[in-house]
């Protein structure tokens, strides 16, 4: 075991106070532990740490829930084959996640030698120095020289989802590709079909949330991910399809950016980015809740937007809703992109002066409507030289006015306060249940929106003047 003797790194591994809390209180208990993966990478490259990987001889599950205890966190039992433990602690900075595991093999070198990338392959343990490295696989300089190298020859082939983490790490780092792993991430890419489809999906769009996809993308399209995913996505084999695609996600994180409490002076100082800021910022709140919505499994609205660019730019709107099942999404998530898909042109023929138009775009779409008008921004923007000023600016009003509905008069445009419901108006028409019910109180709240309907008396007298034109 010469080869997991703790050594003082070369670089300085610079840990967060949290993270240091971590290492104190687990070695207040007699388990042996060690800190493990993207955590002690991530202290090397000076980088923020909210996900531990802890590895330990003994079971995971038991060290996972003392931990828990000690830190009046939540556990949750993740594997108990593997015997794999999570905990999930709430701070006054952010929400630490510190996943407690058996070592994979016989011993700590084992388990190393397992892992995918040598970056990811390096330890620290918690009862020892905390700037003392566990390094069998020179992680330490593959780091320092920015590369991303297999920890052996089978550990693409073993688990062909690892060369779609290669593809999203070496861009989330800023690594370049060893040229062996590179051969082996090309040779097993058509594997990714025999592979668990919910694991290929969370690689995917964790890839599709990265602040730059699209520098991950471009690896992936080198390499010949996209098509093993979706097989329509071979259309991108057209050189110039790929890069309007491309330009067109750039342009959405610029939008989103915008929107992100992460925005500089630098961001808006386009004069298409800064109309934005202009025009959107009495959003900014609300818009900022919107894109930081989650779907099932923490999976990112981003990476949802990303994924509708994608299917959009392909062709494959009307198979949109089998390949979201196949991936497999979940039904929200499948419903929000058969929405955004399939009504781009909504908002383009959208009258903003006409508020009965706003309320029958926002009523059929909802939330989903935010996002139309997040891509026909996107859109417009990918035109580069063709949008030209006087286009772009009466777009940024169109999409002022359509949000302003949604946000600022909610309660007068979208959604009117119910004056009578299908009880009242069966009673007073002397109606049965059914379809014409529903129509006549739809009836009803687009006259309320119109200003044609005020109180209940008016509102059943003006379902009796439907009635009568029936």
């Amino acid at each position: 075991m010469s080869d997991v003797i703790p050594r003082p790194s070369q670089r300085p591994l610079v840990w967060t106070d949290a993270a240091l809390d971590v290492i104190d209180h687990l070695s207040a208990f007699d388990t042996p532990a060690y800190l493990v993966g993207g955590v002690v990478r991530d202290a090397l490259l000076r980088r923020p740490q909210k996900d531990f990987d802890i590895a330990t001889p003994e079971s995971g599950l038991k060290l996972a829930r003392k931990l828990a205890n000690r830190l009046e966190g939540d556990y949750y039992p993740l594997d108990s084959e593997r015997e794999v433990g999570r905990v999930l602690i709430d701070t006054a900075e952010d929400k630490l996640m510190i996943d407690v595991a058996r070592f994979r093999g016989v011993d700590l070198l084992v388990d190393l030698q397992d892992r995918d990338f040598t970056c990811n392959a390096m330890a620290v343990d918690v009862h020892g120095d905390p700037g003392w490295l566990i390094d069998p696989l020179n992680g330490e300089q593959d780091t320092i020289d920015r590369l991303l190298r297999r920890c052996n020859p089978e550990s693409i082939a073993r688990d062909p989802v690892r060369l779609l983490r290669a593809v999203r790490q070496s861009a989330q780092l800023g690594f370049r590709i060893e040229q062996g792993t590179l051969a082996d991430m090309r040779l097993h890419v058509a594997r990714l079909r025999e592979t668990s489809a919910e694991r290929v999906r969370d690689e995917c769009f964790r890839l599709f949330a990265l602040p730059k996809p699209t520098a991950a993308l471009k690896v992936a399209e080198r390499i010949g991910v996209l098509p093993q995913i979706v097989p329509g996505f071979g259309v991108y084999q057209v050189r110039e399809r790929w890069d309007k695609t491309l330009l067109t996600i750039e342009r959405l994180v610029d939008v989103l950016v915008v929107i992100s409490p992460q925005r500089t002076d630098e961001t808006a100082a386009r004069f298409s980015l800064g109309m934005l800021v202009m025009a959107l910022d009495r959003f900014r709140g609300q818009l900022q809740a919107h894109i930081q919505t989650t779907w099932a499994d923490d999976r990112a609205h981003q990476a949802l937007l990303v994924f509708a660019l994608l299917l959009r730019e392909a062709g494959l709107i009307e198979d949109s809703d089998g390949i979201a099942a196949d991936m497999p999404l979940s039904r929200q998530e499948r419903e929000r992109l058969k929405l955004v898909l399939r009504n781009a042109a909504a908002f383009d023929g959208l009258d903003v002066g006409d508020v009965l138009a706003l309320h029958r775009y926002w009523w059929a779409l909802g939330a989903a409507g935010v996002d139309v008008v997040l891509l026909a921004l996107a859109t417009q923007l990918a035109l580069g030289d063709l949008n030209r000023q006087d286009d772009w600016i009466a777009l940024v009003e169109k999409a002022r006015q359509t949000l302003d509905a949604w946000y600022e008069r909610h309660d007068e445009i979208v959604q009117p306060p119910v004056l009578v419901d299908g009880k009242a108006v069966m009673e007073a028409l002397q109606l049965k249940p059914g379809a014409v019910v529903g129509r006549l109180l739809e009836a009803i709240r687009e006259a309320q929106v119109t200003g044609q309907v005020t109180t209940a008396d008016e509102a059943l007298a003006f379902a009796r003047g439907v009635m009568d034109n029936l």
